[in-house]
């Protein structure tokens, strides 16, 4: 679509982000980073952009957005393209460990290239508008959704990490998911600052995470195990929290996060876990009624403990960002 299309709107979907955990503080061979993570069930994110002659953007988080569309427009300048009506339909929740920011520079960016023929390509639009410097686990849900796994950034590199793995979720499976009332998690310059000092984890929890990604992790989603999923995913998070507590406060964020980790399990969730830095938590279960359950508990114990907050629940995404014209 090119921008003689003036009667068209291009609109742009996507879901919130879940990080499962990084693979390798540590970088000493010459990797760092890496990750696991998911395209969550909700909450999503809606962009839409219409031709303009110069940049005009509104609704939601417009302040972030515009700053995304115009670093985008700025790297594809030698193409004339200077403008476009940009429109936030619906944010996504900043800072609460669902990748906000990337979803909605994905976003803005997508929206903009489909409208100008621009490439599309996920790790394309990541560069044009400077995210995945850390952590490419929402570049690749963006892109497709499943189960992805990334292979972190070398050394000295600023190229997006590339996608090593991705499989589809059995369709069974059901993600609850807790986001409670919490002050922002650290972020940009902050957080830099945080994996600064931290000291590497220890060689041995970093092959354990390696080890149970690669021979129970991703061999159960392919064989639809949920019981060995859960197992290897509340591991991961477990280790591989202990190497963030002295930023944290603790293996998970402290308060209501910590404490509905802890009750998912109780209440029969398979496998449970804290994305990013929180205060979002999960649990994953099989089938509807068990999903409806857990949510419902999920909700009691945020009224209990004076937290307000909301809790979403559904199966995991298995598709990408969806992208669609309109009049």
């Amino acid at each position: 679509m090119t921008a003689d299309a003036q009667d068209y709107t291009v609109f742009v979907e996507t879901a919130a982000r879940l990080h499962f955990g990084l693979l390798d503080l540590r970088g000493d061979l010459g990797r760092r980073f890496g990750g696991i993570g998911a395209a969550a069930p909700a909450p999503t994110l809606l962009v839409s952009a219409t031709p303009a002659a110069t940049l005009d953007v509104t609704g939601d988080d417009a302040e972030r957005a515009a700053g995304f569309a115009r670093r985008f427009l700025a790297q594809h300048r030698e193409t004339g393209q200077a403008g476009g009506r940009v429109h936030v339909h619906r944010a996504l929740p900043p800072h609460v460990g669902l990748g906000s920011g990337t979803q909605l520079a994905l976003a803005v960016a997508r929206a903009l290239a489909e409208l100008y023929g621009l490439s599309s390509n996920a790790a394309d639009l990541a560069r044009a508008v400077g995210r995945a410097q850390r952590s490419a686990i929402g570049t690749w849900t963006f892109a497709g959704g499943g189960l992805v796994v990334e292979g972190g950034r070398r050394d000295a590199s600023y190229d997006v990490a590339p996608l090593l793995v991705r499989l589809p979720f059995p369709p069974t499976w059901r993600c609850v998911l807790a986001v409670p009332d919490a002050p922002p998690a650290i972020s940009g310059a902050a957080e830099t600052a945080a994996l600064a000092q931290l000291p590497p984890p220890p060689e041995r929890d970093v092959a354990h995470v390696a080890r149970l990604v690669l021979m129970a992790l991703l061999p159960a989603v392919a064989e639809g195990d949920l019981a060995t999923f859960g197992r290897a995913l509340t591991d991961i998070q477990r280790t591989t929290g202990r190497w963030f507590a002295e930023v944290q406060g603790g293996t998970y964020a402290p308060g209501a996060s910590e404490e509905l980790v802890h009750r998912m399990a109780e209440w029969g969730a398979a496998g449970v876990g804290q994305s990013s830095w929180g205060p979002a938590v999960y649990g994953i279960v099989e089938g509807e009624d068990a999903a409806r359950r857990l949510a419902e508990r999920t909700r009691g114990a945020l009224d209990r403990f004076g937290s307000a907050g909301c809790v979403h629940c559904g199966p995991f995404r298995n598709d990408g960002a969806r992208v669609w014209r309109a009049n």
